[in-house]
């Protein structure tokens, strides 16, 4: 009998054939049943896809014309998990992708590509399943940490481990896997961080507990072979654990049984490409659809995850567990503000920050200072015409690097070489406004120029940075030499910033962190408060050192309200004054948003098309009571530019919806699609290039 097959492919974006397709199937004579899940090629057009089985249908469906049989199963693979199918199906729905998209997107590319013949040589390759070594003992638990492994045990979450700096978190992590794996010889455990240079170091810790041939990495710097080498060993089971980035949330496990979330509060767990979707929040999904418990971890959680792991009887749904002591008797650093309104105009290091530094380094201790900006100069400037480095392609400046004698655009890309004068005025004397890490390197390489170690050499100073890391390799060789002593000042970005376990750093700097005081964004404070909190807890890690250990604060602000929260390490009192200003105001956690942005290649196009598709929704809502009724609990703001409203010469435009209802805030997206679909075809909106949707944006 024939079969007539849902099947998710991957499709244009903003196609009108972003749903699942049906295809029609023949079975042979003795051939294994299909079922949801199976892997099969498919024709589209002039091409031949991977495909996902979605739904199976014995009866044709009401159109059968020009509908096309499959290609071929690819039966060597074991069908993907129900659960799996249906976290892709909530992700697609909930943050407004097609399923196809979504469900090829999670699979490795290489596999993609794929056909029966050289997916069977592939299989072939892969090492058998490694026979249960015996796990490495874990260290002795402090109290707090028995106490919320205690709690993980007994309590069906999902938990969010709120533990200061040094706490021992990821012990805490690594105990509760192994109580997994002991309990179910098939269990698997995810474990998650936000960045790729924090998977090496968390990569070897857990391979020296558990075996190499037990554990996977999958993040986007691996190649594609190496991630369908690791996906396939989690998806036929031989893998018990995978470690990763966002990526790995929608890694197929068919025996799912915990997940981690570790610096749960870093923005880099939002995707922002494709489907934007947050892979903490689809961790917790994930979590209830498999019955799998699920552990956040942070010594700075989201304002979103502490508000909801308030008590119960206020409406909390997490369990929080407290973890506020560092283990070994160690104590968190002692917070010094620094004001600069008191020293001499243009200090970069003011006198009693650059004498604590000497003396550490005198004393063969390191030192850290963050600065969140790169390059030599955030721009080149021209006194006399008043010319700055613009980037003619985008409404930002060109970053000046003196390394390389570059103007770089973090945006599109543009380089060039720095013009011997004026562009506008012929001035030879064109100097750097601001600074970056190349010029703090340098200044502090004149300033320490007198200094020597215990053993009488020179200072070593590095910088660890996107531009200094760029090549393969080149973090790890930084790091090791951070952590073998042979640095005396760590100079970096917040990269140097999370995560990273530097034994030997007593000093902590943050030089010139005010910028994210007065911004726009109502998350800035947040940021900021938590960029902060985890790099003074870079400072004291060892027990020995903890106690002089010291975070310095540069500002302007002394008496702000982050810095005076920073000064006694309290995040509750912070996280509660922020959450009562989000209230008042009606901002998330309080209620639910989501953007529309529209890229263009004029401003009044791109913020046209966004007002018309609201315009449009209203005018439905007239003729349709249901939609009038939903559309009251939603705010729609009218289009503006972005922040950085042109980028590689397009035009950027967005526009806010706002609702205290998520299920309202869905349904008025819903509908809004269609209704984009349909203008896009207007004569008006011919310079249109595309349009996406935010669900749950992190910036505006």
């Amino acid at each position: 009998m024939p079969l007539w097959l849902d099947i998710a492919v991957q499709t244009p974006a903003h196609s009108q054939i972003g749903g699942l397709l049906t295809y029609t199937h023949m079975p042979a004579p003795g051939e294994q049943a299909l079922v949801p899940g199976t892997l099969v090629r498919v024709p589209l057009g002039s091409r031949d896809l991977l495909g996902v089985v979605w739904a199976i249908h014995s009866t044709a469906p009401a159109r059968t014309e020009g509908l096309r049989e499959i290609s071929a199963v690819l039966s060597e693979l074991p069908p993907l998990p129900a659960p799996w199918l249906q976290l892709v199906q909530f992700a697609a729905h909930y943050y407004q992708r097609s399923v196809g998209e979504v469900a090829m997107a999670a699979l490795p590319p290489q596999l993609r590509d794929l056909n029966s013949t050289q997916l069977t040589r592939r299989l072939r390759k892969q090492p058998p399943a490694a026979a249960d070594e015996a796990t490495a003992p874990g260290q002795i638990l402090s109290p707090q940490q028995a106490a919320a492994l205690s709690e993980i045990t007994a309590l069906p979450g999902p938990f969010l481990i709120f533990g200061a700096t040094g706490s021992g978190k990821t012990e805490v992590y690594l105990q509760a896997v192994q109580q997994q794996l002991q309990a179910d010889p098939l269990a698997q455990a995810l474990i998650m961080v936000p960045e790729i240079n924090l998977t090496p170091q968390l990569e070897t810790r857990v391979i020296e507990r558990f075996g190499a041939d037990r554990v996977v990495s999958m993040h986007s710097g691996m190649t594609p072979a190496q991630r369908l080498k690791s996906w396939l060993a989690a998806h036929s089971g031989a893998a018990r654990i995978v470690l990763g980035t966002r990526m790995a949330i929608f890694a197929s496990l068919p025996h799912l049984q915990l997940i981690v979330v570790d610096e749960e509060h870093d923005p880099s767990y939002k995707q922002q490409e494709g489907a934007r979707y947050s892979a903490r929040d689809l961790a917790i999904y994930r979590g209830r659809l498999e019955q799998a418990k699920v552990i956040l971890g942070s010594a700075t959680p989201s304002l979103e995850s502490w508000y909801h792991s308030r008590p119960a009887s206020e409406g909390g749904r997490y369990q929080r567990l407290l973890m506020p002591a560092r283990i070994g008797q160690g104590q968190l650093p002692w917070v010094r503000r620094v004001d600069m309104n008191n020293q001499p105009r243009k200090t970069v290091l003011s006198a009693p920050l650059l004498a604590a530094i000497q003396s550490r380094i005198e004393r063969g201790e390191q030192c850290m200072l963050l600065l969140n900006r790169r390059g030599y100069a955030p721009v080149l400037h021209c006194a006399d015409c008043g010319w700055k480095s613009e980037c003619p392609h985008c409404s930002a400046f060109r970053v000046f690097h003196k390394l390389d004698r570059t103007l770089r655009c973090h945006h599109c890309g543009l380089t060039d070489r720095v013009p011997r004068a004026c562009p506008a005025c012929g001035n030879s004397d064109i100097a750097p406004m601001g600074r970056g890490t190349e010029q703090l390197e340098e200044h502090l390489a004149e300033l320490l120029a007198h200094v020597h170690r215990p053993d009488g050499q020179a200072v070593r100073i590095l910088r660890i940075d996107a531009d200094s890391t760029k090549h393969k390799g080149a973090l790890e060789t930084q790091l090791a030499q951070v952590h073998s002593g042979e640095v005396d000042v760590l100079v970096g970005t917040q990269m140097i910033a999370k995560g990273h376990d530097f034994r030997r750093i007593t000093l902590v700097a943050a030089i010139n962190p005010d910028n994210a005081l007065f911004s726009s964004d109502f998350r800035a404070p947040e940021r900021l408060f938590a960029l902060l909190m985890q790099a003074a807890g870079r400072a004291g890690r060892d027990a020995g050192q903890s106690a002089q250990s010291e975070m310095w604060v540069q500002t302007f602000h002394p008496a702000h309200d982050v810095f005076a929260a920073l000064k006694q390490h309290d995040y509750p009192a912070f996280a509660a004054s922020q959450l009562t200003e989000r209230a008042q105001a009606g901002l998330p956690p309080s209620s639910f948003q989501a953007l529309l942005r529209a890229d263009a290649k004029s401003q009044d196009v791109a913020q046209s098309f966004l007002n018309a598709a609201a315009q449009a929704l209203q005018g439905q809502a007239e003729h349709d009571l249901a939609m009038a009724d939903v559309l009251q609990q939603v705010s729609l703001f009218s289009a503006v530019p972005m922040s950085i409203q042109r980028v590689a010469n397009v035009e950027r435009a967005q526009m806010l919806l706002e609702s205290p209802s998520r299920m309202a805030l869905q349904k008025v997206l819903a509908r809004l699609q269609p209704l984009m679909h349909a203008q896009r075809a207007g004569p008006e909106f011919k310079g249109l290039i595309r349009w996406l949707v935010d669900v749950d944006p992190l910036s505006i």
